[in-house]
């Protein structure tokens, strides 16, 4: 199993305290319908990022109904594109795609229409999240998670705390290879554009020019692209700083508080992680139940908290504790938000540019 964006915990399951059937709001007739659901297929089949599930969430929906989840993860939206399209995801009832895949992805017929009718808590999702520019009114996902592209860096190492993107050409001989950037073409390449003063999702030719040739002075700094690899390096102290998500940096902070987390001053992307239902979908069924269970507030909310990541639930949030809804990593300010940019579906053409300019920076 790959560890990668939204890194597994692997937390043994501390039993079912905190869900009982009653406390998340699931009737005895509910869990009874849902049971009838596994009768004919009792296996559920999830892809996903690799912190979305854990053991005790999974002990808790086959508790409820019955229905035993069989999960896989993947490292990135393109890896997971490329299974789909290669057939190797026709086992797979639910999809967690990143918000801009979910246009992409719709736009390729892959994905059902979800009937709303079917679905309880979307009125508790956050009001920013009712609708999107990549999912108008969410008729193809469920927004479940949300977060930023930062900097993480350890405090004791780098006394000057970063601000900025600028940071890493300014001090590129102090970081020599001790840093690392996503493997991700349009984060990284949008950061660039950011930290030149461009949009995240710009198409300007002359702009893609110039982040590349920043991006190529600064590669003989960088010890490698990597979504994934860092966090144990950073924690050991072989890396001062990395490109990261703001899910995965809670996690690691977690784990060494002397990391701090940085969203840069000129902004970032601003990520939302989805549930879909594929066309293919062997189970429909368990997959509206899996939707319906995700969006009860006392699950997303336990499960913010075993994960640590952004829920995009309301209702979630204010059972959170307010060490956790002040949290910055993971609810950033709104000057934060207001400067940052979601990234946004591209026509093929400009795609394409990106994928030259990334090939030739990673080859």
């Amino acid at each position: 199993m790959a560890y990668s964006r939204r890194r597994f915990l692997k937390t043994a399951a501390a039993g079912l305290s905190g869900f009982g059937l009653s406390s998340c709001g699931w009737t005895l007739a509910k869990v009874q319908t849902d049971r009838a659901i596994a009768t004919s297929s009792n296996e559920l089949h999830i892809y996903t990022w690799a912190n979305y599930i854990d053991q005790e969430l999974v002990d808790t929906f086959r508790t409820k109904t019955g229905i035993n989840v069989v999960f896989d993860v993947y490292d990135s939206n393109e890896t997971m594109l490329a299974n789909f399209q290669a057939g190797k995801a026709k086992i797979y009832s639910i999809i967690y795609p990143s918000d801009y895949k979910v246009s992409q992805m719709r736009d390729l017929g892959y994905l059902t229409e979800l009937d709303h009718l079917r679905l309880e808590g979307l009125s508790d999702l956050m009001p920013r999240f009712q609708t999107s520019i990549h999912d108008p009114g969410n008729r193809y996902s469920v927004p479940l998670s949300w977060g930023t592209t930062g900097l993480i860096y350890h405090s004791e190492k780098l006394k000057d705390a970063p601000t900025d993107w600028n940071y890493l050409w300014d001090n590129k001989e102090k970081l020599t290879r001790r840093f690392t950037l996503m493997n991700d073409v349009r984060e990284v390449l949008g950061a660039t554009l950011k930290s030149l003063g461009y949009s995240y999702n710009s198409t300007n030719p002359a702009e893609l020019q110039k982040a590349y040739d920043r991006l190529r002075e600064l590669k003989p700094a960088i010890a490698t692209f990597t979504t994934d690899a860092w966090r144990d390096q950073l924690l050991a102290g072989d890396l001062l700083m990395a490109m990261v998500y703001s899910s995965d940096a809670g996690l690691a902070i977690g784990q060494n508080p002397k990391l701090n987390y940085v969203i840069p001053a000129s902004g970032t992307s601003l990520w939302v992680d989805t549930m879909v239902i594929p066309k293919t979908a062997p189970n429909p069924d368990a997959a509206y139940a899996w939707l319906n269970f995700m969006l009860q507030p006392e699950v997303a909310a336990k499960l913010t908290e075993r994960l640590s990541f952004a829920t995009t639930n309301q209702a979630a949030i204010n059972r959170l504790p307010e060490a956790l809804r002040s949290n910055t990593t993971l609810f950033p300010p709104t000057a934060a938000i207001d400067k940052s940019e979601s990234i946004r579906p591209m026509e093929r053409d400009v795609l394409e540019a990106y994928d030259r300019y990334w090939t030739k920076l990673t080859s």
